[in-house]
Parts: structure tokens; C-alpha cells; sequence
């Protein structure tokens, strides 16, 4: 018999690709998934690419239903997972991948999302240095943003060795449609996607705060595109340097022990299909012949890295299991 996880908001396209994750774990046992609208339907209704859940129903997401689990996946629109946590008992270990409890400052929180500053808890990024055993030592773990995992893995260890200027830095960043989620949104339909790309949120974005607590940077610029894809992320990440450090063989020392980090051979480049349906990052880094910027481009999958499997590899720490247990570094293709 395996752990047995839930999962709070099953219907969406992240909670999707948990259920997906969770079939093929050999650890973990599904032991109830949960919607709102679609309360009552099968899984396989929902996502029927699922086929090993397909017959299971998903109830209401309610902390009675949630509570008999060992671990919660709560994969819920942002604002909405504090009041479910906190009616949860101590014991049941609990993954938040939405923004409530990422943020230490709640002025931050009030820039970006409605409603107060719910508190924080363990930042889930364990290639950061030191915050696996942080992650260990938890009961409560807040996931990474998918924008964030991609920016702040280019840029943390840049900043921490003292070779990217933390008051200048740029990021430029394209996400597939599910990043918006899986509720229906005129700028999300086809006609309006398929051969277009557009930005949003310019210089507003959510996830710019998360990514200077978490990397160091002061002062960071970002501006977020929509890619006519369904998933992935391709960031580009550039900064003033600070001495002559070669950037990629810095990011190499960083992640040269890191499962789930592959710094690409010289002269390849990070590509979003590389990833997908993988926990993997590709990072490659070089200097700008003209201006002498640092440049690091990242390419993750926005579901799996970037939300569902980052909270996989979370929780298989929280839990004491293999790290890698149910994730994979390879990708889908073509």
C-alpha cells in the first residue's frame, strides 16, 4: 500500500498533470481527487488522457474529503488555498502550488493579488542551496511559480557568486496557454492564439516578486509573452556582469549534482519541446559580443517543472523518498 496523497482542484490543468504524475509514482496512492464545477464527473471525463483514474469521481473540495490523506496537493486558483490549509490537521503534509504562502513580505502580496497576506511557508525550490533540507524538515511547502522556477534558477547562483549585477537585470519569457489555467478566456481561444504572440502583464507581473526573493536580485524588468503552444517556458535572462566569471561555467559548479538541472554542451541552446512532459530544465548561458550582458536562456515545461512536478519532487522529500521517485528528465518528442 502506498502514501496516500490528494489532490484539492484535480479538474484544472495542473491538478491534471499531478494525476498523471501520481499513476506513474511507485510510491504514492491516490486516495481522493477534488473540483469545483466538476465535482461529480469522472476523471476520466475531465482528463481522459488519465486513463488509470479514469473511473474514480472527483468530490468536492471540502477539508473533510482532503483530511484522511498523508500529503496535499493543493493545486487551487490563487487566494484559494489558505482557507483549505488551514483546516487541515497538522499531521497531513501539504504542497501549495498557488502564490499564498510564497511570499515573506506581504506588501509584495498586496502589489500583485487581491485579498490579505495569508503567512508563509518553506520556499519549495530544493536547488537553491540549503533549502532541501529546509524542504525536509516541513510539513507546509509552497510551490514555485512557473515563471519564477525558470528566472531564479538562471540568476540565483549568478547573483550569490558575485557575478551578476543584482540591480540590473531583464528578463524577457514566453509561456504556453496553460499557464493562464484551464477556465475559458476569450484571449486563450484558438483563433486568437494559433499564429500570434502577444504580451501581458508588462511590468506588472506576479511572479517578479518571487524572483527577487528567492534569486537576490534588487531590481528586475519582465515582460511576459504568450506563445501559441499549449505548454512550456523559454526565459531569457540577461544582467550586467560583474567581473569577467564565465557565466555558464558558474551555473555548471552550481547544478553539476542536480538531477533535474542539465547546463546544455557549448552552442545549444535551450528549446521548449526538449522539455516537455519532463521535470527537467535546460539552461544555457554566454556573453552578449556587443554589450557584454550576461545572457541565460531556460526552457521548462510550465506543468511539470514549473508546477506539478516541482511539487512531486517536493513532496518525495517531505516524505523521504527518492527525489527523482515518479519524474523524469526526459522529454516528449516530436
Amino acid at each position: 500500500m502506498g502514501i496516500r496523497v490528494a489532490v484539492a482542484g484535480a479538474s484544472g490543468y495542473a491538478g491534471g498533470e499531478l494525476l498523471r504524475l501520481i499513476a506513474g509514482h511507485p510510491n504514492l496512492e491516490l486516495a481522493v481527487a477534488t473540483g469545483f464545477a466538476q465535482a461529480g464527473s469522472t476523471i476520466g471525463s475531465v482528463h481522459p488522457h488519465v486513463r488509470s483514474f479514469r473511473d474514480v469521481v472527483l468530490a468536492k473540495t471540502e477539508p473533510a474529503a482532503l483530511a484522511e490523506a498523508d500529503l496535499v496537493f493543493l493545486a487551487l486558483p490563487h487566494g484559494e488555498s489558505a482557507a483549505i490549509a488551514a483546516q487541515l490537521p497538522e499531521s497531513v503534509r501539504i504542497v501549495d502550488l498557488g502564490a499564498d504562502f510564497r511570499l515573506e513580505d506581504p506588501e509584495d502580496w498586496q502589489r500583485y493579488y487581491p485579498g490579505s497576506h495569508a503567512g508563509t511557508w518553506t520556499y519549495g525550490l530544493p536547488e537553491l542551496p540549503g533549502q532541501r533540507d529546509l524542504i525536509k524538515a516541513s510539513t507546509r511547502v509552497a510551490n514555485t511559480g512557473c515563471y519564477a522556477v525558470a528566472t531564479i534558477l538562471a540568476l540565483a547562483p549568478l547573483i550569490a557568486a558575485g557575478v551578476a549585477d543584482p540591480d540590473d537585470v531583464v528578463v524577457v519569457a514566453s509561456s504556453g496557454t496553460s499557464g493562464a489555467g484551464r477556465s475559458a478566456k476569450q484571449h486563450l481561444l484558438a483563433s486568437e492564439v494559433m499564429g500570434s504572440m502577444s504580451p501581458y502583464r508588462v511590468g506588472a507581473h506576479q511572479h517578479v516578486a518571487e524572483i527577487k526573493q528567492a534569486s537576490g536580485a534588487r531590481t528586475l524588468s519582465m515582460t511576459p509573452t504568450l506563445a501559441p503552444m499549449p505548454r512550456g517556458i523559454l526565459a531569457t535572462v540577461t544582467a550586467k556582469p560583474l567581473g569577467h566569471a564565465d557565466p555558464r561555467a558558474v551555473l555548471g559548479a552550481a547544478y553539476h549534482a542536480e538531477p533535474f538541472v542539465q547546463v546544455l554542451p557549448e552552442g545549444q541552446w535551450p528549446q521548449t519541446g526538449a522539455t516537455f512532459g519532463s521535470n527537467a530544465v535546460h539552461l544555457q548561458a554566454t556573453l552578449d559580443v556587443d554589450s557584454g550582458r550576461i545572457i541565460v536562456v531556460t526552457a521548462v515545461d510550465n506543468l511539470v517543472k514549473g508546477a506539478a512536478g516541482q511539487a512531486v519532487q517536493n513532496a518525495n522529500i517531505m516524505l523521504g523518498l527518492p527525489e527523482t521517485a515518479g519524474l523524469s528528465v526526459d522529454g516528449i518528442a516530436p
